[in-house]
């Protein structure tokens, strides 16, 4: 018999891989945390210690080595041990066996892992990384490949720094570490190619219509995990969800005590379109009531019935109502070759029932699909923006945006705009393969794809950190690993999904045969659009004040950056002027009181002094 001891980081990793069934079957019948101090004694039983190397995890398993409460200890590690801690505090020699687990990273679907990195992953400025988020992600991706017993050649994408130090990092673990990465050669290596998250700030931003999409979009997915408890009048046995659903219940944790999830609804349909899940929903609906009436007279018959049957399934209840179709169409046209029009646009910013999020969404993507061509209307629409109900702290987010992911920062034409003939491809893409309107969108992650299966992925694009030898671009790996600094999403992983089953339809026909290659998408997080503007929100703070400032192509009436000093305001221009204003509480941006006279008498004195020094 034997007792599992997780800390922080390994618990959502054994919840994602493992299930409960699984557990008892290697005779494992009880799972806790090994910093929960209350645990009882059981001498009799063998304990499995699987802990990050972390020094909040090793100083837990040496205050359990000097007390030990089981009779044997195995302890596994999640990558190298650089020390021998464990060795070194057991002092009553139940230590059996110390091993290195490589499994720093949570596999949340087949094709998709994260690292569930949320912390700062940006150092000074958008290409340099934070050292601890380095270090981490260089441990994740390294254990990844040693789990997997890949050797891979490793390109990255050449506009961003992140990915060129990253990619070094990772070649030198490699070869400082040649006995692990000793694995049997194929004809053609694995490949693992770095992209960066700003060459693609779109895709993050979009309304999701595909069942797992939308579910982390409006409820938020936490380790394989959907957390209803703010649903009014839930039980307590739903309140929370394993998606998608494992072959058994999984055991997860909250706090040090294990929770049971059960399973959750149509486990069949999470990569599924919304209209693809209501056919599903409504065969499960008359399941349902096929089962019910055998088992009870208590079918679906009446609106308290339906509402049982809702309670019953609560995921729908919260997914219903929650997304403006209107809001989604636009931000598709935004995202894709139809574009959007700007009167439209300017009609959903200044509609009251439209909330000021979904508002800054979408000048958002107006500003980074426009930003080169319509400088004027970007500026209206971020006064418009100030001028219902967004606060001046959101809206200069539309420059942060362009100054760190816009047309001059992306190495990739993203919308199909910048030549004839791109826009002739998105014309004729967008003629086939949409399945509704509302998922027109496909990632930019999907050409990269495409172009990897056809050879024709750039080299002067997506270099090699070394140079593998001549035509090594033209070779198709039969294994693709992909990483996504900055984080992934769950329409991403659904475009990998549909690659590794049918590659052919999942380009349109642009792949003409599949090829056998497997791809694998891993990211240092999971966004959803709130998760990835808050990341880009933080990150912002720690970069130089010019951030906030409108890119040099900016037309003359866009509102500058006003920089806050107390109760005064220092304004570069815009609506307000050039000045010093005194301000109240309630808007800081604009002038409600003050010593704007003031200070323009003495701007007007300064310059006639000047004329007057001017004049010859």
């Amino acid at each position: 018999m034997k007792v599992l001891l997780l800390d922080s980081h390994t618990t959502p990793i054994v919840s994602l891989a493992s299930t409960q069934s699984t557990l008892l079957a290697h005779q494992v019948y009880l799972t806790d945390r090994i910093d929960n101090a209350k645990r009882e004694r059981m001498a009799h039983m063998k304990c499995v210690c699987f802990l990050q190397n972390n020094e909040d995890s090793l100083e837990a398993l040496q205050l359990e080595l000097k007390a030990p409460k089981y009779g044997e200890y195995y302890c596994q590690h999640t990558h190298q041990i650089r020390h021998r801690a464990p060795r070194r505090a057991d002092e009553y020699e139940v230590v059996r066996e110390v091993q290195e687990y490589f499994a720093d990273y949570a596999p949340i679907l087949p094709s998709l892992f994260s690292l569930n990195y949320t912390r700062p992953l940006y150092a000074s400025n958008p290409n340099a990384w934070n050292p601890q988020a380095l270090e981490l992600a260089v441990h994740g991706i390294a254990a990844v490949l040693l789990s997997l017993k890949k050797k891979p050649t490793i390109r990255y994408e050449k506009m961003s720094g992140m990915a060129h130090k990253l990619a070094g990092e990772i070649h030198h673990r490699i070869h400082a570490e040649e006995q692990l990465f000793d694995f049997r050669l194929t004809q053609v290596p694995p490949l693992l190619l770095i992209l960066d998250r700003r060459n693609d700030p779109v895709t993050p931003l979009l309304s999701q219509w595909t069942y797992q999409a939308m579910v982390h979009e409006l409820l938020g997915i936490q380790n394989g995990r959907v957390d209803l408890r703010t649903v009014p009048d839930i039980r307590p046995e739903l309140s929370v969800r394993a998606f998608p659903p494992p072959p058994s219940r999984w055991l997860i944790f909250t706090g040090n005590h294990p929770h049971h999830l059960h399973r959750p609804l149509l486990p069949s349909t999470h990569l599924s379109t919304f209209g693809d899940l209501g056919g599903s929903l409504k065969d499960y609906v008359q399941s349902y009531q096929a089962r019910s009436a055998a088992q009870t007279p208590s079918a679906i018959n009446s609106i308290s019935d339906m509402k049982r049957f809702v309670e019953e399934y609560p995921e729908f209840r919260k997914l219903g109502g929650n997304v403006s179709k209107h809001v989604a169409l636009v931000e598709q046209g935004l995202a894709t070759s139809s574009g959007a029009d700007f009167k439209s646009l300017q009609t959903l910013i200044t509609d009251a029932s439209i909330t000021p999020w979904h508002k800054l969404r979408l000048v958002i993507l107006y500003a980074l699909r426009y930003q080169k061509t319509q400088t004027v209307n970007i500026a209206s629409l971020i006064n418009l923006l100030l001028a219902n109900g967004v606060p001046r702290e959101d809206a200069r987010l539309v420059y942060v945006f362009l100054n760190i992911a816009g047309t001059d920062q992306r190495q990739d034409d993203l919308f199909s705009t910048e030549s004839l003939l791109a826009k002739g491809r998105s014309a004729l893409k967008g003629l086939k393969g949409v399945e509704n309107v509302y998922t027109q969108h496909r990632p930019h992650l999907s050409t990269t794809m495409e172009n990897l299966l056809r050879g024709r992925l750039r080299e002067a694009s997506y270099p090699f950190i070394e140079s593998p030898g001549p035509n090594a671009g033209l070779q198709r790996p039969q294994d693709v690993i992909i990483f996504m600094i900055g984080g992934t999403t769950y329409e991403e992983a659904r475009t990998v999904a549909l690659f590794n089953q049918d590659p052919v339809a999942a380009s349109d026909g642009n792949v003409t045969a599949a090829h056998g290659t497997r791809f694998l998408l891993g990211g240092t997080c999971v966004h959803n659009s709130s998760s990835y503007l808050d990341m880009v929100r933080a990150a912002a703070q720690s970069f130089p004040a010019s951030v906030y400032e409108p890119p040099p192509e900016s037309a003359s009436n866009a509102p500058a950056l006003n920089l806050n000093l107390g109760g005064v305001n220092v304004s570069l221009g815009g609506s307000a002027g050039t000045g010093v204003y005194r301000t109240s509480g309630e808007n800081m941006g604009v002038q409600a009181e003050g010593i704007r006279e003031g200070v323009l008498s003495l701007f007007g004195k300064v310059k006639e002094g000047v004329d007057r020094i001017a004049i010859p």
